[in-house]
């Protein structure tokens, strides 16, 4: 029996996690859930996997929860407080069910002691912190915030050897480069080939996208994903993303990495060796494959899930991406090659570029073209600590909101 600790439980990925967990009892229990908003969807959860620990965004929320599931236990809230200073106001007893919030909780739902391994599956870097203190606390770590080391792939990893623990990926494109890679010589890898669909814009002329809308951005042809995913996906931006963090989890360097465009999303990424070999890892476009492989690696079995009929593909087709149709992927070579806190700004810009965007404040094309104007004015702090990284965020945010806002003016 694996405990799991699911931080993200009610986002895309969270609630295929819990899909996937409900069709192991055996094999799989939650013993954390953490969400940031939906107190109702949390409730439900709750009622359905039994954690011992909640973590919600605010205390408000906490108590709204707590009100959801009178019906059915007495939890209690016990933490969530924001410094030291608040510990005395906190009620403190024995319940089956104790409930915390805010950056404090979401730390304890990923240090649960109980917990084997922690699914980070939060959006942005607010996941970084409780994924450095469940990796600090020994717990394997289960990973599909890309952000995290993007924005601090030498923190974590550094830390993930000194305490001897797994970082294991859910991306589909690493899942697949992690399987592909099992009992081969990471030494003799030539290059790594992360796919790409193309998002929905793949087949638009360029003097189109200047016109494009939310609603189109958000129809992706292949994958049911998230908003900000699924824009990321239509820059190819979740692909810039994905080179920084193959690089830091597989130990190569960037220029061995490349994207290819695979309409179809059946080949999930590739490896090609020294020898001239290449090992590719297929299967239909369903988050839960790579999920469930992270959770029980490395054992493989069958719960039931589609399968793929290779002789009902009529075509895999494979292409190299025009440069000119998506420009984030340079931005990510030159993040990469620049380090330091150079990648956590192309992230931290890009996140909120697209907000504006699904805001309809600025336009499609807008999304790079603030992202690079940030990179640009940005100088990066090499080895950066945690707090460098965080404040190269934080003003990276403040500077393509002032450069977006002079798009809007």
């Amino acid at each position: 029996m694996k405990n799991i600790a699911l931080l993200g439980s009610t986002g895309s990925i969270g609630t295929q996690v819990l899909d996937v967990v409900s069709r192991l009892p055996e094999r799989l229990r939650i013993i954390s859930l953490a969400a940031h908003r939906n107190v109702r969807l949390l409730a439900d959860q709750i009622r359905q996997f039994r954690p011992t620990l909640a973590s919600i965004g605010s205390k408000e929320d906490a108590d709204r929860l707590r009100e959801l599931l009178s019906d059915t236990e007495s939890p209690t809230i016990i933490g969530g407080y924001s410094s030291p200073d608040n510990h005395s106001s906190l009620v403190t007893h024995h319940a089956p069910l104790e409930i915390v919030w805010g950056a404090e909780g979401l730390k304890r739902a990923a240090t649960a002691p109980e917990a084997d391994v922690v699914v980070v599956a939060v959006a942005g870097t607010v996941g970084l912190a409780p994924t450095l203190e469940a990796i600090s606390a020994g717990k394997d770590i289960a990973l599909a915030s890309k952000e995290v080391l993007v924005a601090a792939g030498n923190l974590v990893t550094r830390l993930a050897r000194e305490k001897g623990i797994q970082l294991l990926p859910i991306d589909s494109e690493h899942s697949a480069i992690f399987q592909c890679l099992q009992g081969e010589d990471r030494g003799k890898i030539h290059r790594l080939m992360l796919t790409a669909s193309g998002g929905p814009f793949a087949n638009y002329p360029p003097e189109r996208l200047g016109r494009v809308t939310v609603e189109e951005a958000l129809a992706h042809p292949t994958w049911s994903m998230g908003r900000k995913i699924t824009v990321d996906s239509a820059t190819l931006m979740n692909k810039a993303l994905e080179i920084v963090e193959a690089h830091w989890l597989f130990g190569v360097d960037p220029s061995q990495i490349e994207v290819v465009i695979h309409p179809q999303s059946i080949v999930h990424s590739m490896v090609e060796f020294e020898d001239g070999s290449v090992i590719a890892q297929m299967g239909l476009p369903d988050m839960r494959l790579p999920i469930q492989y992270a959770l029980l690696y490395p054992e493989r079995v069958n719960t039931g899930l589609p399968r793929l009929d290779i002789t009902a593909q009529a075509k895999l087709t494979f292409a190299r991406p025009d440069p000119e149709r998506y420009p984030a992927l340079s931005l990510a070579y030159r993040a990469a090659e620049q380090g330091g806190t150079m990648p956590a700004v192309m992230n931290a810009a890009n996140e909120v570029a697209v907000g504006l965007f699904l805001d309809r404040r600025i336009g499609f094309l807008d999304i790079v073209r603030t992202i690079r104007e940030v990179m640009a004015g940005h100088e990066p702090v090499q080895d950066p600590t945690l707090d460098q990284v965080l404040d190269a965020d934080s003003r990276a945010r403040e500077t393509a909101a002032q450069i977006a806002e002079g798009t809007i003016g």
